[in-house]
Parts: structure tokens; C-alpha cells; sequence
């Protein structure tokens, strides 16, 4: 069973949300490294984008088992 979902719109919002998750990680990582705490920011954007990935991901799943039957 493929882990996401087949094309169509929640598979592109999965993967754009899964997208910025790693983007405001790679942030996290290069702020924390220059001494900032800006990198908090950065934490709380990826722990909300990977939230909304595995929604996506979860509200796909269901609606092609609702059509499955």
C-alpha cells in the first residue's frame, strides 16, 4: 500500500506541507547554528506543516476507502 495518496489535490497539499516541514527544519537547523532563537519559530512551522502533511495524507486515505466501499 503506497504511503500517499493517488494524484489529485490532497496529494499535492500533502506534499507541499511536507515540503515546508523540511524546508523550516533545514531554518531551524541554520539558525540555531548562527546562535539565534529565531530557530523556535521554525520548530513550531514544522510541527504545524507536518500536522497538516499527515491530515492530508489521513483525509485521502479515508475518502478512497469511503468510495472503495
Amino acid at each position: 500500500m503506497p504511503l500517499l495518496p493517488p494524484p489529485g489535490p490532497a496529494r499535492r497539499l500533502a506534499l507541499m506541507a511536507l515540503a515546508v516541514c523540511v524546508l523550516a527544519v533545514a531554518a531551524a537547523v541554520v539558525a540555531f547554528a548562527q546562535g539565534s532563537f529565531f530557530g523556535i519559530v521554525w520548530i513550531l512551522l514544522a510541527g504545524i506543516s507536518s500536522n497538516m502533511a499527515w491530515f492530508y495524507v489521513r483525509r485521502a486515505k479515508l475518502q478512497r476507502a469511503q468510495q472503495a466501499g
